[in-house]
């Protein structure tokens, strides 16, 4: 996916079509999607930005920390069809339909506005309004994005990787259309609630980011064979079943991310922070993969002794004081 790796690089605010020519890393139809749709092409870039962030925040706990999608390219293990490849693909498929979805409702984009009131009659004391996050627009204008270059026939890269994440992708947007859900406004009286208003909202991109790692660790490693009249993905280690459309699938086996190895893609674990009373993927003896850990002091900075005064305002003192914290050898 480099054409999100180098578009969450671009500083430029895309407002003319020959801005399009200077983004890197787009393919031939989403360069005419960017020159006959400017606006979503600057949501686009935002969406791009927030699969980072939210990528790093989501892995932090774990050795592979998203590092690899912040170098100025791919590194190997996301080029390979590796499970991290997968999380990835799916996580910028769903990113960039839920910016736009959501820019739909906020106003940023004029092609399109508010989602369609749902069909059926909400239960008493409840009323359809506010506006809805335009998820149908967003997947059709994020689909036609990200699934561009592997539609390409002339694209290079095997038909097994294009294949693994056209498939990653779609997981990805499932996950978005799982993550529709009816939000609501309180009305009434002093607060009492007598009615609501209720809309279908998705939820936040940090929330659908944990339910894709919660896919990537149960990811499905697969291989390219021969189905009926054509090659399909399939399950390498179980009984020969087709591949489930909310399960996300890698060709090749990740390294463990211990150490420094730059033909694998991996930044080693060095100088990383661990949990040493954790028990999980945090912890000191898994992060540091058996080498062994440092201990270091910070001080800290924190509100405490915090008064409530009558009506309405709170304030506090500031606390200092000494945390010791480890980092990998």
């Amino acid at each position: 996916f480099t054409d999100i790796q180098s578009l969450s690089q671009t500083t430029q605010h895309i407002n003319k079509t020959q801005h399009c020519k200077t983004l890197p890393g787009l393919v031939s139809s989403q360069a005419q999607l960017c020159r006959s749709n400017l606006e979503l092409m600057q949501t686009i870039i935002q969406a791009a930005r927030e699969v980072k962030k939210v990528c790093q925040k989501t892995f932090t706990d774990m050795r592979w920390n998203c590092s690899s999608i912040d170098a100025p390219k791919f590194l190997p293990d996301l080029e390979r069809g590796t499970r991290e490849s997968a999380f990835v693909y799916a996580l910028s498929a769903a990113a960039i339909s839920h910016t736009i979805a959501r820019a739909c409702t906020s106003g940023d984009l004029r092609l399109c506005s508010c989602g369609p009131i749902p069909g059926e009659i909400p239960e008493p004391g409840y009323r359809w309004g506010g506006c809805a996050d335009n998820l149908h627009y967003g997947l059709l204008m994020g689909s036609k994005f990200s699934d561009a270059p592997m539609k390409m026939k002339k694209k290079s890269g095997s038909n097994a990787n294009k294949l693994m994440h056209l498939h990653n992708s779609e997981v990805g947007r499932q996950a978005l259309r799982d993550a529709l859900v009816m939000k609501c406004k309180c009305h009434g009286v002093s607060g009492s609630c007598s009615i609501r208003t209720c809309w279908r909202g998705l939820q936040d991109l940090k929330d659908i980011a944990i339910d894709l790692k919660t896919k990537y660790l149960s990811a499905t490693k697969v291989v390219h064979r021969p189905m009926g009249t054509r090659k399909q993905l399939v399950p390498k280690d179980i009984d020969i079943r087709p591949v489930r459309e909310n399960e996300l699938v890698y060709l090749q086996s990740s390294p463990d991310y211990c150490m420094r190895n730059d033909k694998l893609g991996s930044f080693g674990t060095q100088d990383r922070q661990c949990n040493k009373t954790s028990s999980g993927s945090d912890s000191c003896d898994l992060m540091c993969c058996g080498r062994g850990y440092n201990p270091y002091s910070e001080r800290v900075v924190e509100r405490c002794h915090c008064k409530y005064h009558w009506c309405c305002y709170v304030t506090c003192k500031k606390c200092e004081r000494t945390v010791e914290k480890y980092v990998c050898k």
